[in-house]
């Protein structure tokens, strides 16, 4: 998802209270930088910053990290934040891909939520729960691995739970369309748009 860019967009990030700026430096001992021992949520993918934001207002025991790697998208995360005072919540910008510069055994719950499905089998390699990329996610949990994914593309839910049962992980929750089943649920920007258009909304919970 790519937006037009912003003036100032890269002051804008580098002024907000809610940015890590060295993130590498809190590898292993990310509790530090919350200044708790609580468990630690991470999304990959922000978008608008919707979804990671109404998740730490609503869950203040659990601390949140936002990873998003454009300038035109994280800007519009930090301008929702600029009248807020969320401290269980923190925003990283970076690419996914080096996930593992940054953090190792700090992570309890991963959310993918309405990644891009590179749908071309030579780009496969660049999807967020292909193989290349959970053997990355291995270092990042603390102990037990959860992985909780959103998505509208039916092609890239079904590669994924094949990906991740493959994998080792079980599924412990599945929802085929999302809005209709009674779970808990925030939602995304994409969720809302794509929702209001009908489409269902596929959801797995995945643990290991």
């Amino acid at each position: 998802m790519r937006l037009r860019n912003v003036k100032g967009a890269a002051s804008i990030i580098e002024k907000s209270c809610y940015i890590v700026k060295n993130p590498e430096e809190y590898k292993g001992c990310f509790s530090k930088l919350f200044l708790n021992d609580n468990p630690i949520h991470l999304e990959i993918g922000s978008g608008k910053g919707d979804f990671i934001i109404n998740m730490a207002k609503k869950y203040p025991d659990i601390n949140f990290i936002g990873l998003e790697m454009f300038d035109s998208i994280m800007v519009r995360i930090v301008q929702k934040l600029e009248d807020e005072n969320i401290p269980n919540l923190k925003l990283i910008k970076m690419d996914g891909t080096y996930i593992n510069d940054v953090f190792a055994k700090d992570i309890d719950t991963l959310y993918l939520n309405f990644s891009d499905p590179w749908p071309k089998a030579r780009h496969e390699h660049r999807r967020l729960t292909s193989s290349r990329f959970l053997e990355r996610y291995d270092g990042i949990f603390k102990d037990k691995k959860t992985i909780i994914q959103k998505t509208d593309n039916r092609k890239l839910f079904e590669y994924s739970l094949k990906s991740f049962t493959d994998y080792g992980y079980k599924i412990e929750q599945l929802s085929l369309d999302l809005h209709k089943d009674d779970y808990d649920n925030v939602l995304t920007e994409y969720e809302t748009k794509f929702s209001a258009l009908g489409y269902p909304i596929y959801m797995a919970k995945v643990v290991k």
